[in-house]
């Protein structure tokens, strides 16, 4: 167990565009909306991009908690932790296998969580070194998986459920992002990238889809700029996904009777 944490979910996709980064901080934000104390970890060493989605400023530090130990920042009513708090984000990280793991296993075990009920870490796209690392020295309870309907982006979905499976990681359910773009003139809808391709997925490996989410500028934007939806939004329709998904997260990591306190639920 990680000290301060009683539940961990990552949330993962087998390839980069898919909207993960931003699934992520949202279900995170959805998760505290709903009453749960929450962390999030970025966990893409190479590419994090947790701080610019919660609005953390370039240059600020985590604060020294004793020796080697750090505590996370905090925004928007969660704690949070990445490479970005560590680096100057300009600079490339020109590091191989072995040094991206082990940053990120000092990320993980150097931050001092305060009482977390659910941490959130946002993987970097692939099945490789982080994904080992975490499978083998992380009590991990679940996973969600992003992708987008397109073929290509599932065929990369279905490696990422494989790579939990073969860990003993229950996946939690299937996030499908970008699913339907409805044109801001005319209100015409139409599914860019396919359709259906969620359902699939989650019905060949008997798991479930969590949510669909729209293809909007406006989720971009926020997030870009710091204020992501379930924030910026707190009573659209894409929020209320974002809600209901974190819901059903919470609820499988509570039916599942891990060790630990278990998770109570709220009525708001």
């Amino acid at each position: 167990m990680i000290e301060g944490v009683k539940h961990i979910v990552a949330v993962a996709s087998g390839k980069g565009g898919v909207g993960k980064s931003t699934v992520t901080v949202n279900l995170a934000l959805a998760a505290a909306a709903e009453g749960y104390r929450v962390g999030i970890l970025d966990a893409d060493i190479h590419g994090p991009s947790q701080a610019q989605m919660l609005g953390v400023g370039e240059g600020v530090r985590p604060q020294a908690a004793g020796e080697n130990r750090m505590r996370p920042l905090e925004a928007h009513g969660i704690q949070a932790m990445s490479m970005a708090f560590m680096v100057d984000i300009r600079e490339p990280m020109v590091w191989r296998g072995p040094m991206v793991a082990g940053a990120f296993q000092q990320l993980l075990t150097q931050t001092v969580w305060d009482d977390v009920d659910v941490l959130f870490i946002d993987m970097p796209p692939g099945t490789g070194d982080i994904q080992l690392t975490l499978a083998q020295k992380v009590p991990v309870d679940g996973a969600v998986i992003v992708t987008t309907p397109q073929d290509i982006a599932l065929l990369d979905a279905r490696k990422g459920i494989e790579m939990f499976r073969k860990v003993n990681v229950p996946v939690l359910g299937v996030v499908e992002n970008m699913s339907l773009h409805v044109c801001s003139q005319c209100g015409h809808s139409e599914p860019i990238f396919g359709e259906g391709g969620g359902e699939r997925i989650a019905g060949e490996y008997d798991t479930r889809v969590l949510g669909q989410l729209p293809l909007t500028l406006a989720i971009r934007e926020q997030a870009d700029g710091g204020r992501p939806t379930v924030v910026a939004e707190p009573q659209s329709d894409v929020t209320a996904t974002f809600r209901d998904m974190a819901r059903q997260v919470v609820e499988q990591l509570a039916e599942q009777g891990s060790e630990g306190p278990s998770i109570s639920f709220s009525d708001d």
